[in-house]
């Protein structure tokens, strides 16, 4: 009889358990089905990246290349150097390189070989280094290469750099429609006019693809200041009774 007893179950142990097992069974597919739905509302696969797609910079990106930029200066057969209006229109060469390209590139001086003008060029490129040193341009930020006149009486004289060139994105496309917006993002066109604006306005498109060098210390200014600091004394300006403020 003590066996017996212990080999039952009790019913109502039995219809609890049951009753847990369905529960916990609901409940499993319950978060099945709101798993699979949220993957149902970022199943798009133009937004998979995440939020750098929504950035314009990176929907509507700066295309930043190098392109050359030349002058010719013409001399002709039996001049002794560059005439007075081709220093000016080189000047303003170089001025322009300085100002719009900050020295990204090296000044390439094309020299005709084999002309009937070849002797006058090589006098004009020589009146050109003195020139190129005075508005700062070393040695080696500068080259000189010959090339064939394929048959030109008096072929010009080259002098070219590659500048950098912005080219904003193209705007106006509407592929969306904005009457239905479920995911509440950005539209397509949103800060393309703005990217645009900042290609045709930039000064030095290098800047945008990165900070430019710093110059070089001043050597002398550098000395004065070891110079106080190994005798112990303040390496700070004097500053006298009229640049204090006044109360």
């Amino acid at each position: 009889m003590i066996s017996n007893i212990k080999g039952r179950t009790a019913p109502g142990i039995g219809r609890t358990s049951r009753y847990m097992q369905t529960m916990v069974k609901a409940a499993v597919a319950v978060a099945a089905l709101s798993l699979a739905g949220c993957e149902h509302l970022d199943d798009r696969p133009s937004h998979s990246a995440g939020w750098s797609l929504l950035e314009p910079s990176q929907r509507h990106p700066i295309m930043v290349s190098q392109q050359p930029n030349s002058v010719a200066l013409r001399v002709a057969r039996g001049s002794n150097g560059l005439a007075p209006s081709q220093r000016a229109e080189l000047y303003s060469f170089l001025t322009r390189y300085r100002a719009q390209d900050g020295g990204n590139s090296k000044i390439v001086i094309s020299v005709p070989a084999g002309s009937a003008n070849e002797v006058s060029a090589m006098h004009a490129v020589a009146d050109m280094r003195p020139m190129l040193a005075d508005q700062g341009f070393s040695d080696s930020s500068i080259t000189v290469e010959p090339y064939h006149s394929d048959g030109q009486a008096q072929p010009p004289i080259r002098v070219s750099y590659l500048r950098y060139v912005a080219e904003g994105p193209e705007c106006g496309r509407w592929p969306d429609n904005l009457a239905e917006t479920k995911r509440n993002l950005n539209y397509h066109n949103f800060g393309c006019a703005q990217q645009r604006n900042l290609a045709a306005q930039i000064a030095n498109p290098a800047d945008l693809l990165g900070p430019r060098t710093m110059d070089p210390a001043s050597a002398d200014r550098r000395e004065v200041k070891f110079d106080k600091w190994v005798k112990g004394e303040s390496s700070g300006a004097a500053r006298n009774g009229d640049e204090r403020a006044a109360k």
